[in-house]
This record gives structure tokens, C-alpha cells and sequence, in this order.
């Protein structure tokens, strides 16, 4: 118990120094306060722009490889010239790719384009229409607000049915509800049979099914033409949920599609396997970069704090080491006057860091656009983990010199 009154005297201490030198204590901690703001608001806002972007591409699912001509992901020396001259996918292959995979748990064909869709007198310009067949929605999440999803044999039949986004349910049927009405693309007639789930407005509007238009392939190839210098179709191909599956799908995937191509053992692969975590992984490594360089601005106000701090303590030595030398020849012990102004140190530093934090999270109820600031928990921890190591790095030293001053010297200072 005795070690422990010891170390609340010695925060009590601390704690009445800084108040009795209150503006000194403010004009110490500013540097801190705008260390911390700078490096937990990068963090921050780093943190959001990913999380916001990556949820941009969530499309693609999970656990999905797609087959196209050209890689998601490249750099300066990306051979586009190389993929453009790829084979398209055909419908073919994947009902080869469907038939023979063991290691897949769907494979679905798709093809898409943009196009005005009409009701009446009402249109909807930019709209993502998507040709799909059956399996599409075994592969892909897609949730409904209202309505169903097309049945196998609409599919096969190539009925005109259509799922519609709600933004395009807004527009085109204003307060009336849009199943069994009739809507036109390229004057074909299709009837809305369900409408998607909203999913809100993104930081990149990309393939938000918002403003998607979902029909049966065989609808969708009345009405452009897929293939070869037309519209390219796409391949997606789910595995399973360990990693083991997934390598295993796509040393399958790339065998059988080599085999249904023909290709040679010396010829090289004529179509890329693609995975959201190639761009998830891009996307991550850009943002490593960006949280580097809020590093080093923060590091640099930080470092401006930590003198100050260090600064303000020898100061406060100085001014109480008469102090220190009354409380040494009444029986402190060293670990006790380090304490005081280590303590002393913490406590300034922590506060210029709690201080920089809420201002952070005064920020993030201010509106980007689509874009919405979280301040995370672990970045907080992190703030207060930067704080708290500042302060006992430019208290330290301070401390331990008081600590060691002689009893009767100090006494005797003026």
C-alpha cells in the first residue's frame, strides 16, 4: 500500500503543478495537440477513403475469379496491347467451365452495357443494364427489395423481364409501385418482375445496382451483340471459402479453359483470371503510402511538442528544486520526485493528445460528399499510445535529473 499512496502523491503532485502554471501547461500541449490531430486525422480519413472505395468494388463479391481478357490490375508496363488481342469468352465455354468444374460451387455468364430505359414519358439515361443467366444470383449477392428473381425457365425462354434498381423504380414509376409495369429499352417492352435493394450512394458510382437493370442474357442478345468485336461477356466463377479451394479452383479453372481453347503446353495463357483482392490489394498498398507521408507530417509537429514538453520540464526542475530538496531531506525517495515530474510529463502530453483526438472526431461529423469519416477505436488507442510514449520520452530525462539532485544543494539553490 505504502507504493502505492507514494505513486498517487506523486500524481496529486503533478497534477497541481499543472494547474498552477495553467497557461504554460495550454502553450506546451498545443504542439502535441497538433501532432496528434494531423497524424489521427490522415489515419482517419486514409481509413474511411479505403473502406469507402473498397465497398465501391464489393460488386465483384467474394470468393469470386472471373475470367477476362484483360488483368483488373497492372503497371507502366501493363501489355494491353497483348490482352486486346485475346479471345472473347463465349457462352460455350461456359456451359464447358459449368459442366466440368469440381472445385466450384457456381459459375455463371453475364454481359453488360449502358442504355436510356423509358416509361411513358419518363427516361433514365445511364442505365447499367446486365444480361444474366440463371446461376448469376448463386454467384453474386443480390438482395431484393421487392418483387422475385427471374425463374430457369424465363431464363431459358429468353422472356422480357427485367429487376430494376430504385433510383431508376423512382424515375420511372414516381409513387406508384413498379411491379408488373411495363418499361422500354431500345422500344423492346419488359415487364419489372422485382426491384433491388437500395444500397445508397457510393464514393464511385460503379455498377450500383441503384441504377442496374437486370435481364435474361437471351433478352439482353436481342438486343446488342455479344462476342467478338461486339460486347464482351464475362465469366464468374465462385469457389469456396478457404484459400486451399480457391487455389485449387483456379489451377482447375486454368486447365480446362486451356483445354477448351486448344492451347498448346508452350502457348501461353490467352485470358486473365481475376480477383477483387488483386484490386483490394492495390488499393491497400496506395493507402500505405498515404499513411506513410501522414507519418512523417505528424511525426514533425510531434517532435516540435516533444521539445516543448521537455522544455517546460526542465523549466519546472528548475523552479522547484527547492522543493525537491525539503521533500529529499524529509525522506522522498528518487523514484518518487521521478515520478512527480514524469508523471507531470504524461499528463501535459496526454492531454495535448486527447485534445487533438476530439477534434478529430469534431471533423468527422462534417459532410464529403458520399464520403463518411469514422474515427475508429484503434485509431484513438493509437493517439493516446503516441501521447503517452511522447510524454515519458521528454520527461524522462527532466525527471531523472531531479531525481538525482543532491538534498542539501537543493535546498540551498535560489
Amino acid at each position: 500500500m505504502i507504493y502505492v499512496k507514494l505513486i498517487w502523491e506523486s500524481i496529486r503532485f503533478a497534477m497541481q503543478a499543472l494547474k498552477s502554471n495553467l497557461t504554460r501547461t495550454i502553450l506546451s500541449l498545443l504542439g502535441v495537440t497538433v501532432g496528434i490531430f494531423a497524424i489521427i486525422a490522415v489515419f482517419t480519413l486514409v481509413d474511411s477513403l479505403e473502406k469507402n472505395i473498397k465497398s465501391s468494388f464489393s460488386f465483384l463479391g467474394s470468393n469470386v475469379v472471373t475470367v477476362n481478357r484483360f488483368q483488373f490490375v497492372g503497371g507502366p508496363d501493363y501489355p494491353w496491347w497483348k490482352y486486346f488481342r485475346r479471345p472473347y469468352n463465349t457462352y460455350g465455354e461456359y456451359v464447358f467451365l459449368k459442366d466440368k468444374l469440381r472445385n466450384a460451387e457456381a459459375v455463371t455468364f453475364s454481359a453488360s452495357a449502358n442504355t436510356t430505359v423509358q416509361s411513358g414519358s419518363n427516361s433514365y439515361k445511364g442505365t447499367n443494364l446486365s444480361g444474366v443467366v440463371f446461376t448469376y444470383k448463386d454467384v453474386y449477392d443480390l438482395p431484393l427489395e421487392s418483387g422475385r428473381f427471374f425463374t430457369e425457365m424465363e431464363v431459358n425462354a429468353s422472356r422480357n423481364v427485367a429487376i430494376i434498381g430504385v433510383k431508376i423504380a423512382n424515375t420511372l414509376f414516381p409513387g406508384r409501385d413498379p411491379l408488373g409495369k411495363e418499361l422500354k429499352i431500345k422500344g423492346n417492352k419488359f415487364v419489372v418482375i422485382g426491384v433491388f435493394e437500395e444500397e445508397g450512394e457510393g464514393l464511385f458510382e460503379i455498377a450500383s445496382k441503384d441504377e442496374a437493370v437486370m435481364i435474361p442474357y437471351g433478352s439482353f442478345t436481342k438486343l446488342y451483340y455479344v462476342g467478338q468485336n461486339g460486347i464482351e461477356p464475362s465469366i464468374a466463377v465462385k469457389g469456396k471459402e478457404d484459400d486451399i479451394g480457391m487455389v485449387a479452383l483456379e489451377n482447375e479453372l486454368i486447365g480446362l479453359l486451356r483445354a477448351k481453347r486448344g492451347l498448346k503446353p508452350t502457348q501461353e495463357d490467352n485470358f486473365s483470371l481475376n480477383k477483387s483482392e488483386f484490386i483490394m490489394n492495390t488499393i491497400g498498398s496506395i493507402f500505405d503510402v498515404i499513411s506513410a507521408a501522414g507519418w512523417v507530417i505528424g511525426g514533425f509537429s510531434i517532435l516540435v511538442g516533444g521539445f516543448g514538453i521537455a522544455n517546460i520540464m526542465f523549466v519546472s526542475v528548475k523552479e522547484r528544486t527547492n522543493i525537491i530538496g525539503i521533500q529529499k531531506s524529509l525522506g522522498a525517495k528518487n523514484y518518487f520526485i521521478l515520478f512527480q515530474f514524469l508523471f507531470e510529463a504524461v499528463f501535459l502530453s496526454l492531454i495535448g493528445g486527447l485534445a487533438g483526438i476530439i477534434i478529430v472526431y469534431g471533423i468527422t461529423f462534417v459532410q464529403l460528399g458520399s464520403l463518411e469519416l469514422v474515427l475508429s477505436f484503434k485509431n484513438v488507442i493509437l493517439g493516446l499510445g503516441i501521447s503517452s510514449a511522447i510524454g515519458i520520452v521528454s520527461g524522462i530525462v527532466p525527471a531523472t535529473l531531479a531525481a538525482r539532485l543532491d538534498p542539501v544543494e537543493a535546498i540551498r539553490a535560489t
